[in-house]
């Protein structure tokens, strides 16, 4: 079948590298892709943040199977325009994707079932939300309601951090993101991903993983959007990995059928790990980025039967799971300045040399291709990712690969799964 992937970032790079192995993929397009996703899709100029010219656009092309990478499109319901033109679509409806677009229906949802989470309250006026954090104190989580790429979380370390907060989120920090906050009790604990695919009513495990927020070595500097990640994550006990599916992850998809609102695509569970068990942090209505790149490496099963049953609402029950027995890991090399202003159009060398070992595979996430040449372009700009026999040997095979790219203008954590390994010492 002919399979179009809506994105253009290191997940989707990754996505597109584990679906050209399927024997069920003829043809692969990427909208709009990147240099990277170039070498194994079609890459088009088509918006996919436009519902109806991407269904209008899968229709003519006689496509066989949408899969949708980040959360913006599936927020302005390009899955429902899709199936809507009758082809199947991997990724939740608009109504679905709101366990990502609202935290208070996730926060809903959660009380509804009750799964394990942080305490909340949800205002629009600051003067208000001030009042109750007043009354609450301090460490406090203040969080932007909508869609704020990433960045509308603040783990406020004192009142006038929250209150500050509070001002900025409803002051139009984030746009219509930040019409209302919604405001939580700070869990302690260290956090781990679990990833659930669903076709609607059976779910199915998908691994565990970790990535490293702050930009810079020890968890310093600023969040973003991921400068690494490692799968799997011991952390993360098989008992509290079937903990949390049983109490967080299985009743959402089954409180989701019963609202008449099915789940199908792939649920993200951010979660801490307290010393009550796993909470929910929050969901995340796709793929990480970039954990999605140690999936796709350590997966050995074939992906798009998997994504095809939760796209067609049945049979994801029958289908096995199978993974490689080597841990991977994955280092992201941004633009110097990110997540703060950074250059674009710098020439990259050296790709092909990091892709010579036969267990790393150079992912593209903010790149562009100028005649033979690899430019950046973008914040996040490669994801180097390899397999290893234990966690420690595919940190090692990732920082030599990361050792052969000659990009002046990129940075990158050096400490990667240091906090994993620093405790088998």
């Amino acid at each position: 079948m002919d399979i179009l992937i809506l994105g253009g970032g290191g997940r989707e790079h990754a996505l597109a590298w584990k679906i050209a192995q399927s024997p069920l993929c003829d043809r692969l397009v990427c909208a709009p892709g990147n240099a990277g996703i170039a070498e194994l899709a079609d890459c088009i100029a088509l918006d996919p943040e436009t519902p109806a010219q991407v269904a209008a656009w899968a229709k003519g092309a006689g496509i066989g199977l949408v899969v949708v990478g980040p959360e913006a499109p599936l927020a302005a319901g390009v899955a429902d325009a899709v199936r809507a033109e009758g082809i199947p679509c991997f990724g939740p409806s608009a109504e679905a994707a709101r366990l990502e677009s609202s935290k208070t229906f996730t926060k809903e949802i959660a009380d509804a079932v009750g799964a394990p989470t942080a305490a909340w309250a949800r205002f629009e006026d600051a003067a208000a939300a001030r009042a109750w954090i007043e009354t609450q104190g301090a460490p406090i989580v203040i969080k932007a309601d909508g869609l704020a790429a990433g960045k509308g979380v603040v783990v406020a370390e004192t009142v006038a951090q929250a209150c500050e907060a509070v001002d900025d989120m409803l002051g139009g920090a984030f746009g219509s993101a930040g019409a209302s906050v919604v405001i939580e009790e700070f869990m302690a604990g260290e956090e781990a991903s679990l990833f659930a695919i669903s076709d609607g009513t059976s779910v199915t495990a998908l691994g565990v993983a970790q990535d490293h927020k702050r930009a810079h070595d020890g968890d310093e500097g600023p969040n973003t959007g991921g400068m690494g990640a490692y799968s799997p994550a011991p952390v993360l006990t098989p008992e509290m990995e079937e903990d949390a599916m049983a109490r967080i992850v299985r009743p959402v998809i089954a409180e989701m059928a019963r609202r008449g609102t099915p789940y199908q695509g792939v649920l993200y569970a951010g979660l801490m790990l307290t010393e009550t068990g796993p909470r929910l942090v929050e969901f995340n209505v796709r793929f990480g980025d970039p954990e999605c790149q140690v999936l796709m490496m350590r997966l050995e099963s074939d992906l798009v039967p998997l994504l095809l049953a939760c796209a067609q609402g049945e049979g994801l029950e029958s289908l096995p799971v199978d993974w490689h027995d080597e841990a991977a890991a994955t280092v992201v090399i941004a633009a110097n300045g990110y997540p703060g202003s950074y250059a674009r159009g710098e020439s990259i060398r050296g790709i092909a040399v990091a892709e010579s070992d036969p267990l790393a595979v150079v992912f593209h996430a903010g790149t562009k291709a100028a005649g033979p040449e690899i430019l950046s372009n973008g914040g996040r700009v490669l994801n180097v990712t390899a397999r290893g026999d234990t966690l420690a040997e595919a940190v090692a095979r990732a920082y030599r690969a990361v050792a052969r790219i000659d990009w002046p203008g990129g940075f990158h954590r050096t400490d990667i799964g240091a906090r994993e390994l620093n405790r088998k010492l």
